[in-house]
């Protein structure tokens, strides 16, 4: 059986190659439709008949794979200016006697706790983020380096400190803050998938993230969904009914989607109705 493997956030769906039609890159031009369902984007002419466009990553993890990268950049940038204030900080301590009482402690700042417990399957960014490691512990021990110099009456040897770091861990931090929030931002290029029942006319669009492969996987390969639980996949009731089975292929785990689950609402179908009439 051929399968289309795509990333919707973390997860890996998998959708029959006799399941869709097309794929497109989402360039954001979609009709507006008012309705009262999260996860409809809005409608799209496919060769003049309007289907409604849904965000798959809304429908599987609660929200969109744009806005949690989005809060991902949002935290990053919060956690960047934070060190520029401790650095700041730090200055202070040095020139003019201020008292330092930021963390010292690379494990114990806002960031770490958040680096220190952030996972993730994107191999890319897991690499990139790996790279903070050094020069951030390296930057707090600078705190403890200066006050032990301070402390000996050794301003001039605090400040040769304080300007190494400046032109290399500090540097450094803050090239890899920017570099970071850039691939968070650049990397997100999402493509909408239109399925279909006969091989010709679109039923929906779902939005997901990029393609990943194809797979051409035995029946052996798939497992039904009483065996979801447990292999540890607790899905929400909603999300279920999307769901037809479960794919084991190459030590990686596909959720296979069932497009004709997703009904739209009897609103939006009235008014997609209306606009194919119009059309």
């Amino acid at each position: 059986m051929d399968f289309i493997n795509f990333k919707v956030g973390q997860k890996m769906v998998a959708f029959k190659i006799l399941d869709i039609l097309q794929t497109e890159k989402h360039d954001g031009k979609l009709t507006s439709l008012p309705n009262n369902t999260s996860s409809f984007m809005g409608v799209k002419d496919y060769a003049h008949k309007p289907v409604p466009i849904f965000d798959l990553g809304v429908m599987l993890n609660g929200e969109s794979t744009g806005l949690t990268n989005q809060k991902l950049i949002t935290l990053l940038a919060d956690r960047e200016e934070d060190h520029i204030t401790w650095f700041k900080a730090l200055r202070c301590t040095i020139e003019d006697d201020t008292p330092f009482t930021k963390d010292c402690d690379p494990h114990a700042c806002a960031f770490a706790q958040w680096y220190d417990n952030f996972q993730t399957d994107n191999e890319d960014f897991a690499d990139l983020l790996k790279k903070f490691d050094a020069p951030h512990k390296q930057l707090h021990a600078l705190a403890g380096e200066v006050l032990e110099l301070l402390e000996q009456d050794e301003k001039e040897q605090a400040l040769k400190a304080f300007r190494r770091e400046e032109h290399s861990s500090y540097a450094n931090l803050m090239r890899l803050f920017g570099v970071a929030k850039d691939q968070l931002a650049l990397d997100y290029k999402p493509i909408i998938v239109f399925t279909t029942c006969d091989g010709i006319t679109p039923d929906i669009g779902l939005l997901v993230d990029k393609v990943e492969d194809s797979v051409d996987v035995e029946e052996q390969d798939i497992h039904p969904m009483d065996d979801l639980a447990h292999l540890g996949f607790n899905m929400q009731a909603q999300t279920t009914r999307l769901v037809r089975g479960l794919i084991h292929h190459n030590n990686k785990h596909s959720l296979i989607m069932e497009p004709r689950a997703i009904v739209p609402d009897p609103a939006i179908i009235n008014q997609l109705s209306q606009l194919d009439a119009a059309g």
